[in-house]
Protein backbone atom coordinates (compact mmCIF):
# COMPACT_ATOMS: atom_id res chain seq x y z
CA UNK A 1 0.00 0.00 0.00
CA UNK A 2 0.85 3.80 -0.56
CA UNK A 3 0.86 6.72 1.85
CA UNK A 4 -0.59 9.51 0.83
CA UNK A 5 0.68 12.90 1.83
CA UNK A 6 -0.63 16.20 2.55
CA UNK A 7 0.89 19.27 0.55
CA UNK A 8 2.94 19.68 4.14
CA UNK A 9 3.96 16.08 4.21
CA UNK A 10 1.05 14.91 6.99
CA UNK A 11 -0.17 11.74 6.60
CA UNK A 12 -3.78 12.49 4.77
CA UNK A 13 -5.86 10.19 6.33
CA UNK A 14 -9.05 10.91 4.23
CA UNK A 15 -6.68 10.04 1.30
CA UNK A 16 -5.98 6.72 2.49
CA UNK A 17 -9.52 6.08 3.04
CA UNK A 18 -10.06 6.36 0.01
CA UNK A 19 -7.04 4.50 -1.24
CA UNK A 20 -8.04 1.52 1.30
CA UNK A 21 -11.53 1.22 -0.51
CA UNK A 22 -9.69 1.20 -4.10
CA UNK A 23 -7.78 -1.42 -3.88
CA UNK A 24 -11.29 -3.48 -1.54
CA UNK A 25 -13.79 -2.27 -4.65
CA UNK A 26 -10.84 -3.78 -7.05
CA UNK A 27 -10.73 -7.26 -5.30
CA UNK A 28 -7.47 -7.29 -3.43
CA UNK A 29 -7.63 -10.40 -1.33
CA UNK A 30 -5.12 -8.83 1.45
CA UNK A 31 -3.62 -5.50 2.46
CA UNK A 32 -0.11 -4.80 3.16
CA UNK A 33 0.37 -1.81 5.08
CA UNK A 34 3.38 0.05 6.43
CA UNK A 35 5.53 -1.11 3.79
CA UNK A 36 8.16 0.19 1.26
CA UNK A 37 6.09 1.41 -0.47
CA UNK A 38 4.53 3.17 2.10
CA UNK A 39 7.14 5.33 2.59
CA UNK A 40 7.44 3.19 6.19
CA UNK A 41 10.85 4.30 7.23
CA UNK A 42 10.14 7.84 6.59
CA UNK A 43 7.23 7.51 9.14
CA UNK A 44 7.78 7.67 12.88
CA UNK A 45 6.72 4.80 15.00
CA UNK A 46 3.32 6.28 15.94
CA UNK A 47 2.75 7.62 12.49
CA UNK A 48 3.25 3.50 11.53
CA UNK A 49 0.84 2.51 14.20
CA UNK A 50 -1.69 4.73 12.91
CA UNK A 51 -1.81 4.13 9.52
CA UNK A 52 -2.28 0.35 10.25
CA UNK A 53 -5.17 1.12 12.45
CA UNK A 54 -6.48 3.18 9.98
CA UNK A 55 -6.04 1.17 7.31
CA UNK A 56 -7.61 -1.90 9.75
CA UNK A 57 -10.48 0.04 10.16
CA UNK A 58 -11.48 0.58 6.77
CA UNK A 59 -10.89 -2.88 5.84
CA UNK A 60 -13.22 -3.74 8.79
CA UNK A 61 -12.51 -7.38 8.83
CA UNK A 62 -13.25 -7.92 4.89
CA UNK A 63 -9.59 -8.90 4.00
CA UNK A 64 -6.17 -9.96 6.19
CA UNK A 65 -4.00 -6.64 6.57
CA UNK A 66 -0.64 -7.30 7.31
CA UNK A 67 2.08 -4.94 8.08
CA UNK A 68 5.92 -4.13 9.25
CA UNK A 69 7.04 -4.37 12.82
CA UNK A 70 10.93 -4.73 12.50
CA UNK A 71 12.97 -1.44 11.87
CA UNK A 72 16.28 -2.35 13.78
CA UNK A 73 18.01 -2.46 17.24
CA UNK A 74 18.13 -5.17 19.48
CA UNK A 75 15.75 -7.84 19.53
CA UNK A 76 14.05 -6.77 22.26
CA UNK A 77 13.46 -3.44 20.93
CA UNK A 78 12.46 -5.45 17.31
CA UNK A 79 9.91 -7.54 19.45
CA UNK A 80 8.20 -4.92 21.49
CA UNK A 81 7.07 -3.09 18.18
CA UNK A 82 5.86 -6.35 17.08
CA UNK A 83 3.52 -6.37 19.95
CA UNK A 84 2.48 -3.46 19.30
CA UNK A 85 1.69 -3.76 15.63
CA UNK A 86 0.02 -6.94 16.42
CA UNK A 87 -2.27 -4.86 18.94
CA UNK A 88 -3.56 -2.72 16.10
CA UNK A 89 -5.46 -6.28 14.75
CA UNK A 90 -3.25 -7.00 12.03
CA UNK A 91 -3.92 -10.35 10.98
CA UNK A 92 0.39 -11.00 10.40
CA UNK A 93 3.49 -8.93 11.71
CA UNK A 94 6.29 -8.78 8.75
CA UNK A 95 9.73 -8.87 9.63
CA UNK A 96 12.19 -7.05 7.33
CA UNK A 97 14.99 -9.98 6.51
CA UNK A 98 17.80 -7.22 6.33
CA UNK A 99 17.27 -5.95 9.16
CA UNK A 100 17.74 -8.80 11.33
CA UNK A 101 21.41 -9.28 10.87
CA UNK A 102 24.23 -7.07 9.07
CA UNK A 103 25.10 -7.49 5.57
CA UNK A 104 28.10 -9.13 6.49
CA UNK A 105 27.12 -11.44 8.61
CA UNK A 106 26.09 -15.08 8.36
CA UNK A 107 22.89 -16.85 8.02
CA UNK A 108 23.73 -18.62 11.06
CA UNK A 109 23.97 -15.33 12.82
CA UNK A 110 20.48 -14.68 11.01
CA UNK A 111 18.75 -17.65 11.96
CA UNK A 112 19.67 -17.50 15.74
CA UNK A 113 18.02 -14.15 15.96
CA UNK A 114 14.57 -15.03 14.00
CA UNK A 115 14.27 -18.07 16.59
CA UNK A 116 14.95 -15.32 19.51
CA UNK A 117 12.21 -13.16 17.84
CA UNK A 118 10.21 -16.01 17.55
CA UNK A 119 10.79 -16.58 21.45
CA UNK A 120 10.18 -13.22 22.46
CA UNK A 121 6.40 -12.79 20.54
CA UNK A 122 4.36 -15.21 21.87
CA UNK A 123 2.32 -17.01 19.32
CA UNK A 124 1.98 -14.13 17.04
CA UNK A 125 1.66 -15.10 13.32
CA UNK A 126 4.77 -13.58 11.77
CA UNK A 127 6.06 -13.22 7.96
CA UNK A 128 9.08 -12.26 5.96
CA UNK A 129 9.61 -9.54 3.33
CA UNK A 130 12.66 -9.37 1.43
CA UNK A 131 12.66 -5.58 1.24
CA UNK A 132 15.63 -4.42 -0.71
CA UNK A 133 16.12 -1.31 1.91
CA UNK A 134 18.31 -1.30 3.66
CA UNK A 135 19.82 -3.86 1.42
CA UNK A 136 18.21 -6.96 0.11
CA UNK A 137 18.35 -10.20 2.23
CA UNK A 138 17.10 -13.34 0.58
CA UNK A 139 16.59 -16.92 2.23
CA UNK A 140 17.62 -20.17 1.19
CA UNK A 141 14.83 -22.92 0.62
CA UNK A 142 16.26 -24.94 3.40
CA UNK A 143 16.29 -21.57 5.89
CA UNK A 144 12.51 -20.66 5.24
CA UNK A 145 11.20 -24.25 5.68
CA UNK A 146 13.16 -24.03 9.51
CA UNK A 147 11.14 -20.63 9.57
CA UNK A 148 8.07 -22.29 8.23
CA UNK A 149 7.88 -25.04 10.27
CA UNK A 150 7.66 -23.76 13.74
CA UNK A 151 3.94 -22.67 12.30
CA UNK A 152 4.74 -19.48 13.31
CA UNK A 153 5.55 -17.78 9.85
CA UNK A 154 2.36 -17.70 7.38
CA UNK A 155 3.61 -14.98 4.88
CA UNK A 156 6.55 -14.34 2.58
CA UNK A 157 7.23 -11.16 0.51
CA UNK A 158 9.83 -12.73 -2.27
CA UNK A 159 11.78 -10.53 -4.03
CA UNK A 160 14.45 -12.81 -5.64
CA UNK A 161 13.48 -12.31 -8.88
CA UNK A 162 14.58 -15.96 -9.55
CA UNK A 163 11.53 -18.37 -10.57
CA UNK A 164 13.97 -21.70 -9.64
CA UNK A 165 14.50 -20.44 -6.35
CA UNK A 166 10.57 -19.16 -5.82
CA UNK A 167 9.60 -22.93 -6.77
CA UNK A 168 12.25 -24.10 -4.67
CA UNK A 169 11.02 -22.09 -1.73
CA UNK A 170 7.17 -22.94 -2.08
CA UNK A 171 8.22 -26.78 -2.42
CA UNK A 172 10.52 -26.65 0.80
CA UNK A 173 7.38 -24.58 2.55
CA UNK A 174 4.91 -26.85 2.90
CA UNK A 175 5.03 -27.39 6.38
CA UNK A 176 2.60 -24.92 7.20
CA UNK A 177 -1.02 -25.35 5.50
CA UNK A 178 -1.86 -21.42 6.17
CA UNK A 179 1.58 -19.92 4.59
CA UNK A 180 1.40 -18.60 1.75
CA UNK A 181 4.76 -16.81 -0.58
CA UNK A 182 3.30 -13.76 -2.36
CA UNK A 183 5.79 -13.11 -5.35
CA UNK A 184 7.06 -9.42 -5.57
CA UNK A 185 8.53 -9.56 -9.36
CA UNK A 186 6.02 -9.27 -12.11
CA UNK A 187 8.63 -10.50 -14.90
CA UNK A 188 7.12 -14.15 -13.90
CA UNK A 189 3.70 -13.54 -12.26
CA UNK A 190 2.32 -16.26 -14.27
CA UNK A 191 5.01 -19.08 -13.66
CA UNK A 192 5.06 -18.25 -10.02
CA UNK A 193 1.31 -18.94 -9.72
CA UNK A 194 1.43 -21.53 -11.53
CA UNK A 195 4.36 -23.02 -9.40
CA UNK A 196 2.38 -22.56 -6.18
CA UNK A 197 2.06 -18.78 -5.12
CA UNK A 198 -0.41 -17.61 -2.79
CA UNK A 199 -0.61 -14.59 -4.59
CA UNK A 200 1.21 -11.71 -5.74
CA UNK A 201 2.28 -8.37 -3.70
CA UNK A 202 3.84 -5.99 -6.05
CA UNK A 203 3.90 -2.10 -6.67
CA UNK A 204 2.14 -2.77 -9.92
CA UNK A 205 -1.64 -3.23 -7.81
CA UNK A 206 -0.72 0.36 -6.63
CA UNK A 207 -1.26 1.23 -10.44
CA UNK A 208 -4.12 -0.84 -11.76
CA UNK A 209 -4.66 -3.39 -8.44
CA UNK A 210 -7.44 -4.89 -10.31
CA UNK A 211 -5.42 -6.38 -13.46
CA UNK A 212 -3.53 -8.11 -10.68
CA UNK A 213 -6.55 -9.87 -9.24
CA UNK A 214 -7.33 -10.58 -12.90
CA UNK A 215 -4.30 -12.33 -13.34
CA UNK A 216 -4.43 -14.23 -9.97
CA UNK A 217 -8.05 -15.25 -10.85
CA UNK A 218 -7.69 -16.47 -14.46
CA UNK A 219 -4.14 -17.67 -14.78
CA UNK A 220 -4.44 -21.45 -14.74
CA UNK A 221 -7.54 -21.01 -17.33
CA UNK A 222 -6.83 -22.63 -20.43
CA UNK A 223 -9.44 -20.89 -22.62
CA UNK A 224 -7.96 -17.54 -21.58
CA UNK A 225 -4.53 -18.48 -22.40
CA UNK A 226 -3.97 -15.45 -24.82
CA UNK A 227 -5.21 -13.03 -22.90
CA UNK A 228 -3.27 -13.96 -19.75
CA UNK A 229 -0.12 -13.90 -21.86
CA UNK A 230 -1.10 -10.10 -23.26
CA UNK A 231 -1.37 -9.54 -19.56
CA UNK A 232 1.91 -10.92 -18.46
CA UNK A 233 3.93 -9.56 -21.71
CA UNK A 234 2.30 -6.14 -20.64
CA UNK A 235 3.70 -6.28 -17.25
CA UNK A 236 7.17 -7.22 -18.42
CA UNK A 237 7.22 -4.47 -21.20
CA UNK A 238 6.30 -1.69 -18.30
CA UNK A 239 8.25 -2.85 -15.73
CA UNK A 240 10.54 0.12 -16.02
CA UNK A 241 8.71 2.77 -15.97
CA UNK A 242 6.59 1.84 -12.91
CA UNK A 243 9.84 1.40 -11.36
CA UNK A 244 11.03 5.19 -12.37
CA UNK A 245 10.86 8.03 -9.31
CA UNK A 246 8.37 5.61 -7.17
CA UNK A 247 5.98 5.97 -5.50
CA UNK A 248 5.32 9.57 -6.83
CA UNK A 249 4.72 8.04 -10.28
CA UNK A 250 1.73 5.57 -8.95
CA UNK A 251 0.84 8.53 -7.16
CA UNK A 252 0.49 10.71 -10.13
CA UNK A 253 -1.00 7.95 -11.78
CA UNK A 254 -3.74 7.47 -9.44
CA UNK A 255 -5.09 11.07 -10.45
CA UNK A 256 -6.00 10.22 -13.52
CA UNK A 257 -7.92 7.66 -12.18
CA UNK A 258 -10.13 9.94 -10.02
CA UNK A 259 -8.06 9.84 -7.05
CA UNK A 260 -7.49 13.09 -5.55
CA UNK A 261 -4.21 11.84 -4.19
CA UNK A 262 -0.95 14.74 -3.75
CA UNK A 263 2.44 13.37 -5.23
CA UNK A 264 3.81 14.63 -2.52
CA UNK A 265 6.57 11.67 -0.94
CA UNK A 266 9.04 12.13 2.00
CA UNK A 267 11.29 9.61 0.58
CA UNK A 268 13.62 12.01 -2.15
CA UNK A 269 13.11 9.46 -5.05
CA UNK A 270 13.96 11.33 -7.78
CA UNK A 271 12.57 14.23 -9.97
CA UNK A 272 9.04 13.65 -11.54
CA UNK A 273 10.16 14.84 -14.81
CA UNK A 274 8.78 15.73 -18.15
CA UNK A 275 10.09 12.52 -19.86
CA UNK A 276 8.91 10.54 -16.69
CA UNK A 277 5.59 12.14 -16.98
CA UNK A 278 5.25 10.95 -20.66
CA UNK A 279 6.08 7.41 -19.59
CA UNK A 280 3.55 6.98 -17.32
CA UNK A 281 0.86 8.90 -19.91
CA UNK A 282 1.73 6.30 -22.67
CA UNK A 283 1.67 4.05 -19.77
CA UNK A 284 -1.84 4.69 -18.82
CA UNK A 285 -2.80 4.86 -22.51
CA UNK A 286 -2.01 1.43 -23.36
CA UNK A 287 -3.29 0.07 -20.03
CA UNK A 288 -7.04 1.18 -21.18
CA UNK A 289 -6.00 -0.34 -24.72
CA UNK A 290 -5.39 -3.38 -22.57
CA UNK A 291 -8.30 -3.37 -20.65
CA UNK A 292 -10.63 -3.68 -23.66
CA UNK A 293 -8.53 -6.35 -24.59
CA UNK A 294 -8.78 -8.70 -22.42
CA UNK A 295 -12.28 -7.18 -20.43
CA UNK A 296 -11.22 -5.77 -17.30
CA UNK A 297 -14.05 -3.67 -16.87
CA UNK A 298 -16.99 -6.26 -17.51
CA UNK A 299 -15.03 -8.38 -15.12
CA UNK A 300 -15.29 -6.65 -11.99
Amino acid sequence: MLTPFKANGDIDYDILTQLTEMYLEAGSAGLFANCLSSEMFELSDDERIKVIKHVIKVADSTVPVVATGTFGGPISTQADFVKKVKDTGADAVILITGLLAAEDEPDTVFNDRVFELLNQTDEIPLGFYECPVPYKRLLSADQLKQFVDTGRIIYYKDTCLDINLVKKKINAATGNPNFGLYDAYMGHAVESLKAGSAGLSCIQGNFFPELIVWLCDNYADTSMSSEVNRVQQFLIDNMNVMHDVYPTIAKYWLTKRGLDISTVTRRNVGTFSATVRRGIEDLYANYLLLKSQVGIDNYL
